[in-house]
């Protein structure tokens, strides 16, 4: 699957997307849309650094996006349920970069897609003048949401973060927000995305080992 932009006028190329006119709402892409009235996201639209974010994502390929706009929605479900104060524009930001690295060919290192992803956010981050503190935060949530269980001491970013993807990706958690993954897999569906997104990460451990040439891109 090409990771080439869904919307005209989105670059495909640089990473911190300081510079790109950024995607009105009604613009981006029609599958997003009943996700994006959803109000913990319709709420955030008219902020910059979300706009930016939503923008960035456009360059995803349509499963992965749809997938971790649904992973930013599950988050805030679980946050909501427990009252759980958090970064939420800086969460979105971070739900839309924590897959960007299953794409593309650009060699991984030893952190793997969640390590590079991690860096490519911290990039887009300092770009919009965001603080290391506050940045530290939202790269750890990126890093770390491929561990079994977030670690101990993960801030409510990390911790968040990792229970999304992982609920969207497997079901697991969905008791402490029951029905939620269904009625958003029913408003942006992906069938098979767990097989798809499976195999994305074994191509992946592909690009720590070999060179970015003998990779095809997706």
């Amino acid at each position: 699957m090409a990771a080439g932009p869904e919307v005209p006028g989105v670059p495909e190329s640089g990473d911190d997307g300081a510079s790109w006119p950024v995607v009105p709402p009604e613009a981006l892409p029609g599958t997003w849309q009943p996700l994006l009235g959803r109000p913990a996201l319709a709420e955030l639209l008219a902020h910059p650094l979300a706009g930016a974010a939503l923008t960035r994502m456009c360059r995803l390929p349509p499963r992965v996006a749809l997938h971790s706009l649904r992973t930013f929605l599950l988050a805030d479900a679980c946050a909501r349920t427990h009252g759980t104060a958090y970064d939420r524009v800086g969460l979105l930001a971070a739900a839309a970069f924590h897959d960007a690295a299953l794409v593309g060919r650009t060699p991984l290192g030893r952190g793997g897609f969640p390590g590079h992803g991690a860096e490519l956010l911290d990039r887009f981050l300092v770009a919009h003048q965001v603080g290391a503190a506050r940045r530290g935060a939202l790269t750890r949530a990126v890093r770390e949401h491929m561990r079994p269980f977030p670690a101990r001491d993960a801030g409510p970013e990390a911790r968040l973060l990792h229970f999304g993807a992982w609920l969207d990706v497997t079901g697991r958690g969905e008791r402490l927000v029951p029905g939620d993954r269904r009625r958003l897999s029913e408003l942006a569906p992906t069938p098979w995305f767990a097989v798809s997104f499976s195999a994305r990460v074994a191509a992946c451990g592909l690009r720590r080992v070999l060179p970015a040439s003998t990779v095809a891109h997706r």
